[in-house]
């Protein structure tokens, strides 16, 4: 069953990455960035629990939490067109 999982794991993964590089907007592909992620971090816990090795939780955990900053970093990034604060700020007198 979990190997049945696994393959349609890698069959979304490679729907995901054709909407990728066919998206028309920068947010489709920001979007199939996060499912491959998201898929990933699956992945890393069907292969976890297929090999016996439970320590693939604890990466995939961290992935996930890797892949929703990323996410939310590069979305700041497209609306603000960086990540700090540019401007100094203003002298109150």
């Amino acid at each position: 069953m979990f190997a049945a999982a696994t393959l349609a794991l890698l069959a979304t993964l490679t729907l995901v990455l054709v909407r990728a590089l066919a998206g028309p907007t920068v947010f489709d592909r920001v979007l199939a960035g996060n499912t491959i992620g998201t898929v990933a971090v699956l992945l890393l816990a069907v292969i976890g629990f297929l090999g016996g090795r439970p320590d693939f939780l604890d990466l995939a955990i961290v992935y996930a939490l890797l892949n929703v900053i990323a996410t939310i970093a590069i979305l700041k990034f497209f609306e603000f067109g960086s990540l700090g604060d540019p401007e100094e700020p203003e002298e109150q007198d």
